[in-house]
């Protein structure tokens, strides 16, 4: 390799031009922080092909001399070096002159920077180099190649590539990577081109195996996309002969066969229909004789009505004479008690006191009570008034509130209440029970009304269900289910019917309890999901039907007699307290019970003997009166239910009649249609070969193709897919097949053959590997006598394990140098272990560098070190300095100015850098001390 002689720099970052010795082993470059001792370094980076530092560019330096040329110029060694060797540098490059200009050229190219290379022998100067045609400069790729040629190897490149403070970046190197930096330097190049020469043979040949594979592969593409293009073209025979068969045959047989069987079965349709109508005819006359023997028990219910309520005026009429008959002979046996307890206090003051004011109390709570009952009774016939014209009990105020709301809104609704009759009075109670939370939710209309609905409803606080998910009660519900007493005449909630479908009618509790499930008896006690509970409401509270209402006046009535019984009772009360006050006080005045009692004993007698006999023949009558009333009660629902029942019968009746009527004119009019197309039918029947039409051959058309309409669709779709698709017409594709089937079979022998070579090939480069292994083994046992050498002259104990080599590109790529070092006796460090000091870092990677340029043939190289001496103590730069010295490469180190001049005693020529003046267009010159050569004595 090479050394340097000199550097020339034009218009280089602020260096307008100056030119340096380097005619030495060691050259340093000294200065302070920022002077440019970098700048330097990048200088000669750039002029041998190398990246600048820190993420710099030549562009950079560039810029900051603002001229259009800058220029790098360096004179080499072009000696032979070494006792063995005669061989020159740059003799690759056919330059023989014991001195070679390299020099750099950068031009501004528009907004940009552009560098070219050129190398001549002898000491060119600028002025003569810029008159050299623009042909024989070189690029980068070219100049590097050229400088390869003399030595700077791509490893060698790298390590002079180190910025600054990495001058132990050596060291850092994995195993792996020295091993392979060890072997690009050192390796004997005509060993490695033969290997890369059998390699480069068998990859060819793969590639070539790699080739006949994609052609063979290409081939079966190819002649796959012909077996498809026959395949298209056979499919596209196929559709054109079934696209002329489903319109010749096909449909017109299956719709043929579809108009007769419709015809067929409408005929059927129509007859079962009339037998239907006949069935319903039938029925209409047992309904008429149903709907005479409901009037005829309306008729009978009304005159019972009328017998009932003429014997309870009669009974009411006996129970009243009964009770004034009784009423004067128990005010005289009240009345001689009332004397007889005065009598037995008149003549004590202190009792007769006691006695008024008992008497007193007595009348005030009596009037406490008749304000009571009257209430009641106001009440009670403020019911009784509402009931009177109405078909059906009225609902709550706030439900007619907010009714009132949605038809003044035009909603569509109904309650519940007002569409439900129950049909069975035996379950009315049960019915009742069940519904009685549901009797005021809202059905709406139309589904679109619910959100508005709903708003009127939590503005109105409406606190029963608003539904608009409704639907028509079933037909024919289960025969035991609740759902069978009811008739709905509107549709309701479709979780109401489902509710009481579910719920089982049952006469008693054990049946129910045996049957489990949901069930509820007649009298309203109610088993569901979650235990069993009464449900029972009170007659005057029923609310669905006409009946409801009756009950509901029944039970009214029955109350407002239950409450004037109690008030007639109260009343003689007050009237007895009343009398027995008087008579205390006028006891107090000096009246004499006693006298009273002596003078009317006969008659108070008489009237305690007959007052047993007038109260039985008064109970008597109440009784007969109490039952004539329930019979008569019961005797109204049942008028009101056979006159529902004629009402509901007359209109079902009504409708009947009616629907049958239309459906007969219906019927007739599609029995002439279907006779029409019968004929039709037989027409076209005439015009079909027999073949077509026979059973076997419709089974096979139907089993294909299902219908008249999915053989018409199977036809539109094969129309569809000729004009759509991209069919194969040429019918010489067959004879193309024929023909790649052939050539497919010719590239599969030819790929054959190739795998045989290649094969071949894999043994010649297990031999080339082989010889390979050999060269690595020699190259690394010299490298390892390099490095234990220089050892020997730095003070320190090297040693390198060589490594494991097998015939096998998996192993050789794994192999590793391990190298570790010994300072002072201390023990065995690796490379990069972290167990080393700054300065042993230092001699560690100045180590494994040198010994990379160390050749016993020949010597030369040269090493870029950016302050190597950066934190190093005295002794560590000494050290440093004398391994420098002891070694024959040349080396060009940097350091800041420093108080120790330890830094300066290895070099033979000093370069001083100095920082730019902020004003100055350029930096100052570059000092030169150089070592005075002392002569010999």
């Amino acid at each position: 390799m090479f050394h340097l002689q000199s550097l020339e720099l034009l218009q280089w970052d602020y260096c307008q031009r100056l030119t340096l010795p380097l005619d030495g082993a060691i050259i340093t470059v000294a200065g302070p922080n920022g002077s440019g001792k970098t700048t330097l370094l990048d200088a000669m980076r750039t002029l041998l092909g190398l990246e600048c530092s820190g993420g710099r560019s030549y562009k950079t330096y560039a810029r900051h001399a603002n001229a259009d040329t800058s220029w790098l110029r360096a004179t080499v060694d072009n000696r032979p070096h070494g006792r063995q060797s005669s061989s020159r540098p740059f003799a690759r490059n056919l330059l023989y002159a014991d001195q070679v200009t390299l020099v750099c050229r950068i031009d501004r190219n528009g907004g940009d920077w552009q560098r070219r290379y050129m190398m001549v022998d002898g000491d060119v100067a600028i002025e003569t180099l810029i008159q050299l045609p623009e042909k024989d400069w070189l690029g980068i790729e070219h100049w590097r190649r050229r400088l390869e040629g003399a030595g700077l190897s791509r490893a060698i490149a790298r390590v002079l590539a180190l910025e600054q403070g990495q001058t132990d970046r050596l060291c850092e190197y994995s195993p792996k990577e020295l091993l392979r930096l060890v072997f690009d330097v050192f390796g004997d190049q005509d060993v490695l081109d033969r290997y890369d020469e059998a390699r480069k043979h068998q990859r060819e040949l793969a590639e070539e195996v790699e080739t006949a594979e994609r052609e063979l592969v290409h081939g079966r593409a190819q002649l796959a996309q012909l077996e498809a293009r026959v395949n298209l073209y056979r499919q596209h025979q196929a559709k054109l002969r079934e696209r002329e068969q489903l319109a010749t045959e096909v449909i017109p047989v299956l719709a043929w066969h579809e108009e007769r069987q419709d015809v067929t079965t409408r005929l059927r349709d129509l007859h079962r229909q009339r037998v239907h109508y006949a069935s319903q005819k039938r029925q209409r006359v047992l309904d008429n004789a149903a709907l005479l023997r409901l009037l005829e028990e309306q008729r009978l219910a009304g005159e019972r009505v009328r017998e009932l309520e003429a014997g309870k005026a009669a009974a009411q009429a006996a129970q009243a004479q009964a009770r004034d008959a009784e009423r004067p002979v128990e005010e005289l046996a009240r009345r001689a008690d009332e004397l007889q307890a005065l009598a037995a206090v008149e003549g004590d003051a202190a009792q007769l006191a006691e006695r008024v004011r008992v008497l007193e109390q007595d009348k005030s709570e009596l009037a406490g009570r008749w304000h009571a009952l009257s209430g009641q009774r106001k009440a009670a016939q403020e019911a009784l008034d509402r009931l009177q014209g109405q078909r059906q009990a009225p609902p709550p105020p706030e439900v007619q509130r907010f009714l009132r709301v949605l038809r003044q809104e035009d909603i569509g609704h109904h309650v519940m209440a007002d569409v439900i009759e129950i049909v069975d009075e035996h379950w009315r109670a049960a019915a009742e029970g069940v519904l009685r939370a549901a009797r005021w939710v809202v059905v709406l209309d139309k589904h679109s009304d619910e959100a508005r609905a709903m708003s009127l409803a939590e503005r109105e606080r409406y606190r029963h269900y608003l539904v608009s998910d409704a639907a028509p009660a079933p037909a024919q519900p289960q025969a035991d289910s609740l759902l069978a007493v009811l008739r709905f005449s509107a549709p309701a909630p479709s979780w109401l019917l489902r509710q009481l479908a579910q719920i089982r009618r049952v006469e008693t509790t054990q049946d129910g309890a045996a049957r489990g499930g949901e069930w509820i008896t007649p009298q309203a006690y109610w088993r569901d999901g979650r235990g069993g509970r009464s449900v029972w409401v009170d007659a005057s509270e029923h609310q669905f039907g006409a009946a409801a209402l009756a009950g509901r006046r029944a039970s009214i009535d029955k109350r407002l007699t239950q409450l004037d019984a109690e008030l007639s009772e109260l009343a003689q009360q007050q009237n007895s307290v009343q009398r027995q006050l008087g008579a205390a006080i006028e006891a107090g005045k000096g009246h004499r019970a006693a006298e009273e009692l002596s003078r009317r004993g006969e008659e108070f007698e008489l009237a305690r003997q007959q007052l047993p006999a007038l109260k039985q023949a008064r109970v008597g009558a109440s009784q007969r009166w109490q039952q004539l009333e329930q019979q008569h009660t019961a005797a109204v629902i049942n008028q009101t239910t056979a006159g529902s029942q004629y009402r509901d019968m007359q209109q079902r009746l009504s409708d009947s009649e009616r629907d049958a009527e239309r459906h007969e004119r219906e019927w007739r009019g599609r029995l002439n249609e279907q006779r029409n197309r019968a004929v039709v039918s037989r027409e076209q029947r005439q015009r079909f070969p027999a073949r077509w039409i026979a059973a076997e051959a419709i089974a096979v058309l139907r089993e294909r193709y299902g219908n008249a309409t999915q053989a018409r669709l199977r036809s539109d779709s094969v129309e569809r897919d000729l004009e759509q698709g991209q069919w194969e017409t040429d019918a010489t594709v067959e004879e193309k097949q024929v023909l790649m089937q052939a050539t497919v079979g010719g590239q599969a022998e030819r790929l054959d053959a190739c795998k045989a070579r290649n094969v071949a090939a894999a043994t010649a480069v297990n031999n080339a590997r082989e010889r390979y292994i050999d060269v690595l083994r020699a190259t690394v046992r010299r490298y390892r006598k390099n490095i234990v050498d220089l050892g020997l002259l730095a003070g320190v104990e090297v040693s390198a394990e060589l490594p494991h080599l097998d015939n096998d590109d998996l192993v050789l790529r794994q192999a590793e140098l391990k190298v570790s070092f010994n300072f002072d006796g201390k023990g065995q460090i690796g490379l990069n272990d972290g167990e080393a000091s700054g300065g042993q870092q230092v001699i560690k990677s100045l180590i494994l560098l040198v010994g990379l340029l160390k050749d016993e043939e020949s010597s030369g190289g040269f090493v870029f070190i950016d302050e190597p001496f950066a934190h190093l103590d005295v002794r560590n730069i000494q050290l440093v300095g004398h391994f420098l010295k002891s070694t024959r490469a040349q080396y060009v180190l940097t350091t800041p100015i420093t108080h120790n001049v330890e830094v300066f005693e290895p070099a033979d020529i000093t370069l001083v850098t100095s920082k730019k003046a902020r004003d100055a267009r350029w930096a100052p010159p570059i000092g030169v001390l150089q070592r005075r050569v002392q002569p010999a004595a």
